[in-house]
């Protein structure tokens, strides 16, 4: 068995879960989870090819908007990359290779690109290996500078890339880069790297943080049109809520215990989306992401999500319908529960907390595979159970509850379609778009799984809302007098008058024959 198919058993033993959350969350309450403005502690550069490189962040920036005098200040209408305090270290043993009283003993640059201009970074003598930095052959045929990083000018604008040179002086051990601010004129998802081309800095670390802003405020690009549909989220769920409670108090004498976990998942659901929304606002007026406040949010998601499942699951099963409880079920569906909400819960801090760039992490593709096994699993067992209980429904006859359960699972099968599609759907949208070019529309991929979730829950509010005959949908043990009951009432409601009028006449003129055949006796 290989490293990666022991580390996927291991993260998807619930154990395993329940102890790496803990550790998870202890460990990044330690610090502040840092977003547009990003922070850089003694961060080492790696090797890449012929060049020893690190990454600085990456987001999408809108372009500057003209200045207006009525926008507050925290929400600066220029749009830009801001420097602040970047240091540079090297080692002891590249420093000690040159006199005190030399110039540039050491070059580090700093390189701002587009992604639509990353081809004009780096170049390739002979068709090879690509290469970052100029070596004598690419200096004939690119025309660059040895020793430094290979660029070109942008088609659209020969400005960029942006690169700033920061040289090491004598035998220092360290050198600093002046603050600087780099304007964004273009819309685009930028990309910062700082990169130097001599084997002399190998082990060079750097420290500092930079500021990434956008005219709207910090919030990095993508993300700004979710927290505007978090509003609308916000206010469809406090529609709904106001609309079930209005129902829920005019017949609360009626109301069942299906109708009590409905209630609680749409006041989860409205609590979320504000919590995300203030998240979001806290997040564009600050820089700053306290991975308090977010682990707050996400465990609130993670539990609204968990409910919602389990509730499905027990409707599936018929609880309250053909069957009082779950029985020995229920410690299962517990099981199933705190597993899924675990499983979520590390997947939801991955992707949220601490996140800085507009590029989800690797790390997030090992957390999915639990998750999304538990979803499969869980959409086996309910269309299981649901099976069962239509079958159940049909042998009492109960005409009212099976159209109500065909009804829930045609929702159910055009849900399932419908996140089959979008699945399908999100692997191409990221599959064309490695370099998150689309990154003004991706919003839409986390909007979709609200939309839905959302309109499913609408579908069970409507099927099980409360009204004065709530308790015709409760379990009854008389498996037949509750069917004869229903016909009963729809044979009387459907009865008409000149019906039973008829029946009283033929009564009456048997009645009159009787008393004749007496007389002619």
């Amino acid at each position: 068995m290989n490293i990666l198919t022991q580390r996927s058993l291991a993260v998807s033993n619930p154990l395993f879960i329940l102890y790496a959350w803990f550790i998870l969350l202890q460990s990044l309450t330690l610090n502040l989870a840092n977003a547009s403005i990003h922070f850089y502690d003694k961060e080492a550069f790696i090797d890449v090819g012929n060049s020893f490189l690190l990454s600085g962040g990456s987001e999408g920036l809108a372009a500057s908007l003209a200045a207006n005098s009525d926008t507050p200040s925290v929400r600066n209408v220029q749009s830009s990359i801001q420097f602040y305090n970047i240091t540079f270290w090297r080692s002891k043993a590249a420093a000690d290779q040159h006199t005190d009283m030399e110039h540039s003993t050491g070059l580090i640059q700093v390189i701002i690109f587009e992604a639509a201009d990353r081809d004009n970074i780096g170049g390739s003598a002979y068709g090879g290996q690509r290469a970052v930095c100029c070596t004598p052959d690419l200096a004939k045929f690119e025309g660059c500078k040895q020793g430094e990083v290979i660029k070109r000018p942008s088609s659209s604008d020969i400005n960029w890339p942006v690169v700033v040179n920061v040289q090491f002086s004598g035998n220092y051990l360290h050198t600093r880069m002046e603050d600087m601010e780099v304007s964004i004129t273009k819309t685009g998802m930028y990309n910062l790297f700082f990169v130097t081309c001599d084997p002399n800095l190998k082990g060079l670390v750097m420290s500092g943080r930079t500021k990434w802003k956008n005219p709207h405020g910090y919030l990095p690009g993508r993300m700004f049109s979710l927290m505007r549909f978090y509003v609308c989220m916000s206010v469809a769920y406090l529609l709904l809520i106001v609309i079930w409670l209005s129902q829920y108090v005019r017949f609360w004498r009626d109301i069942l215990q299906l109708q009590h976990c409905i209630t609680v998942i749409v006041a989860l659901g409205l609590f979320e989306m504000v919590l995300w929304y203030f998240e979001y606002v806290n997040f564009n007026d600050t820089g700053i992401r306290p991975v308090v406040i977010t682990t707050w949010v996400v465990t609130v998601a993670a539990v609204r999500k968990t409910v919602t499942r389990l509730l499905i699951l027990s409707i599936a099963m018929g609880y309250g319908v053909v069957r009082p409880t779950l029985g020995g079920l229920t410690s299962k569906v517990l099981l199933l529960g705190i597993t899924y909400f675990l499983a979520s819960e590390l997947l939801d801090i991955t992707e949220y907390v601490g996140i800085i760039n507009d590029v989800s992490g690797r790390a997030r593709l090992l957390l999915v595979l639990p998750d999304a096994f538990l979803d499969a699993f869980l959409i086996l067992w309910i269309f299981t159970s649901l099976s069962r209980t239509l079958e159940q429904l049909q042998m009492k006859r109960s005409s009212v509850k099976l159209e109500i359960y065909r009804k829930f699972s045609n929702a159910l099968v055009a849900t399932v379609i419908a996140s089959v599609a979008w699945i399908g759907y999100e692997v191409y949208f990221k599959a064309t778009d490695p370099f998150n070019e689309r990154w003004q529309s991706a919003w839409i991929i986390t909007a979709f799984w609200n939309i839905l979730a959302f309109a499913l829950l609408c579908v069970i509010c409507y099927l099980w809302a409360p009204s004065q005959s709530s308790q015709r949908y409760a379990y009854s043990d008389e498996i037949g007098a509750q069917s004869d009951d229903e016909e009963a009432q729809s044979l009387n409601r459907a009865k008409p008058e000149s019906e039973l009028s008829f029946a009283n006449q033929a009564q009456n003129v048997d009645e009159d024959d009787d008393r004749e055949a007496d007389k002619g006796e």
